[in-house]
């Protein structure tokens, strides 16, 4: 019985090894991610970059757009960013360039790359195609689509799933919320101030009361 539960226990440790095995490997691909995310919307999506190689380091990372209204990026420490535009004056790219003395992102390491970026397509999944530059010169591009088996391909193609549009544009109800915000915060200003101006008007009342009582005594 002894030696059916150590048997059992050694295929259960090699079982959960290949799982973590795997999910290392999925892990190391471009990947992008964006909470809540939805048709016709606004959001912040963040790419997350490891470095595959044993011997080089990521330099840049350039990432297209499916031609979106708005991308602002998210400064980052040691790295450069440059938004590309079509004549349209629609979004088109993005790319991170590590700059001068900044080795980029070493072998065994992983880099954040945030930018708010929309309206998103109203399609449930968009694709955001990804190239990786590294500093012995080498490129590897994110572009593949899934295989039609559902199996993933060598070099996926960062995606996103999209909720379907609650309607109109996500960043209006957030101006509305800021606007909302602004005033509250305004009225409470004034409130404050008001306040202020009384109190300072009764200690002067006081203080100018106890002079004249100092003066009849």
């Amino acid at each position: 019985m002894n030696t059916s539960v150590s048997r059992a226990l050694v295929t259960s440790v090699a079982a959960s090894g290949l799982l973590l095995f795997g999910a290392g490997v999925a892990s190391a691909h471009v990947v992008v991610d964006a909470p809540g995310a939805t048709q016709k919307g606004y959001t912040v999506a963040t790419f997350r970059v490891p470095t595959e190689s044993d011997t080089a380091s990521t330099t840049k990372v350039s990432v297209t757009l499916p031609n979106l209204k708005s991308a602002r990026t998210e400064p980052l420490a040691g790295w450069s960013s440059k938004v590309e535009k079509n004549a349209q004056g629609q979004v088109v790219s993005v790319t991170w360039t590590a700059d001068p003395g900044n080795p980029g992102v070493a072998p065994g390491q992983f880099q954040r790359f945030a930018v708010s970026l929309g309206p998103l397509p109203e399609q449930s999944k968009v694709s955001f195609n990804a190239s990786q530059t590294y500093s012995d010169g080498k490129v590897v591009d994110w572009n593949q689509p899934m295989n039609a088996d559902g199996s993933e391909p060598e070099h996926p193609a960062p995606s996103l799933t999209l909720a379907k549009s609650t309607g109109g544009d996500d960043d209006a109800p957030a101006a509305a919320d800021a606007d909302k915000g602004d005033k509250a915060t305004d009225n409470t200003a004034r409130w404050l101030g008001g306040v202020g101006l009384a109190l300072g008007a009764l200690g002067a009342a006081l203080g100018l009361g106890s002079v004249i009582r100092g003066r009849r005594s």
